[in-house]
């Protein structure tokens, strides 16, 4: 049986990957919700899932506020019902501030494929796919901290909320797209090889083959919905994501 999801992102750049080739595999269907234009979103009737993708934008940019408040509203509601919500680097930072954590800019960015540690059986070490420049630096209340980087935590969950600051979603296709989409002037500013990156990407291919569905299947069986009360602190989120 078909099973409805939200889908939240910015309309150009809507395109789940493969996290939503895994959740399609499990039944899931979506309706895309586009940022800017939250008076158009459904309500959260018959909805079973809330999938929020990464963006260019950062929760704190003024610009953005009206937007931002919606897409917190939706979260709040999602989480209340106990409908699982999976956010992913700038969702990730969005569920940190609507379940009153708190963001800022990070000392540096984390762009490129890096490694992750986590003791949890369902989240690989990766590499998984960075690129932000902001992160939470406090985690909501009752949250859990599940994994880490060197520069900032990369997953919490609470409840049936599970965020990312990784993207599990990434493939070649993607990084092409968002190279197109102004990624290769701000690796330049960075100082990164575009090339390199590329490289990258092929050569972690079949591990994201592996660890993405891995990832889903452990979200999906239950790994984000069990109530949490650790009180541990300290998660990232993006400011950009792709």
């Amino acid at each position: 049986m078909e099973m409805r999801a939200l889908l939240v992102a910015n309309s150009s750049d809507s395109d789940p990957g493969l996290v939503g080739e895994r959740l399609r595999e499990h039944g899931y269907s979506f309706t895309e919700c586009h940022r800017e234009r939250p008076a158009q979103w459904p309500t959260l009737e018959g909805v079973e899932l809330v999938v929020q993708l990464g963006s260019d934008w950062s929760v704190y940019w003024p610009e953005v506020a009206d937007a931002v408040t919606a897409e917190c509203e939706l979260v709040r509601g999602a989480h209340g019902r106990g409908t699982p919500v999976l956010g992913i680097c700038f969702g990730a930072q969005v569920i940190t501030t609507a379940l009153a954590g708190r963001v800022e800019r990070a000392p540096h960015a984390e762009v490129g494929w890096h490694r992750v540690e986590s003791s949890v059986a369902g989240i690989a070490d990766g590499p998984w796919m960075q690129w932000h420049y902001d992160r939470c630096v406090e985690l909501p209340v009752g949250a859990e901290l599940l994994a880490v980087s060197p520069l900032a935590h990369q997953a919490f969950r609470l409840g049936r909320t599970f965020a990312t600051q990784f993207h599990p979603e990434v493939d070649r296709s993607m990084i092409d797209r968002w190279l197109r989409l102004g990624g290769a002037a701000e690796l330049e500013r960075l100082g990164l090889d575009r090339e390199a990156l590329i490289a990258d990407t092929d050569a972690a291919a079949a591990a994201a083959l592996v660890n993405t569905p891995r990832l889903i299947d452990w979200f999906l069986a239950g790994g984000a919905r069990r109530a949490v009360r650790s009180g541990r602190r300290g998660c990232a989120a993006n400011h950009l994501s792709r």
